[in-house]
């Protein structure tokens, strides 16, 4: 009978150390929302936090506040996420033309604003909505990167004023805030892809990269 016992005692503990070690060993569900400057630095997050988390990031491009209202929901349904990151601004500041030639018809001169200031606000109050509904994860706002001089469709103070506007909705709402423009600016000037594109090269991901995951492992701890 005690031998019994002694080896119910053996299973049990057998059943809790296999427990303990497969929660140890359960990863942390990202899940990064944004447009091509977030595709191109998320590959870099995905690696550097590989034994920890599970990085996925929207399908395609986020673009602007109009197309996360529409589909941020259907986002958010592709899994349980322990932290959402997301980020819109680059894609509503942008002015376009229909006769423009340049990439994305682009034309800040003579085009029309993808969306206003107030617009932006609102249509950014609209999705923190949204996500709260249907997700309970920790939230996460990346401010609007740098944009440099001469970019075709976007003047350099816009980034600054929309980055303000998101910040105080952000603020309301008890979004943590994580501020990569002067960062983005930095490392731009040195890995950019030029004074008149927002992008980066290979390089200039990579470090933002490191900037974005340095921020993600703290929340995780």
């Amino acid at each position: 009978m005690k031998k019994m016992k002694n080896i119910g005692l053996l299973l049990v503990l057998g059943v809790l150390m296999i427990s303990s070690l497969s929660s140890k060993q359960k990863k942390a569900k990202i899940l990064i929302i944004g447009d091509s400057i977030s595709n191109g630095y998320t590959p870099f997050v995905k690696e550097s936090m590989k034994d920890v988390a599970e990085v996925y990031h929207n399908p395609g491009n986020a673009k602007h506040t109009g197309n996360g209202l529409e589909h941020v929901e259907s986002w958010l349904a592709q899994g349980e996420w322990d932290i959402v990151q997301f980020n819109w601004g680059l894609w509503d500041l942008c002015y376009r033309h229909p006769d423009s030639k340049v990439q994305g018809q682009r034309d800040k001169a003579n085009g029309k604003i993808t969306f206003s200031l107030e617009d932006y606000e609102s249509n950014l109050r609209a999705i923190v909505k949204k996500i709260k509904q249907k997700s309970d994860a920790k939230l996460i706002f990346v401010t609007t990167s740098y944009v440099p001089t001469e970019e075709a469709g976007r003047y350099v103070e816009d980034a600054i004023k929309y980055n303000r506007v998101a910040r105080k909705v952000m603020q309301e709402n008890g979004i943590e805030i994580n501020d990569i423009y002067k960062v983005s600016k930095k490392i731009h000037q040195e890995y950019g892809k030029g004074n008149d594109d927002v992008h980066y090269t290979t390089k200039g991901y990579g470090e933002l990269g490191k900037y974005i995951t340095k921020f993600l492992e703290k929340k995780l701890k």
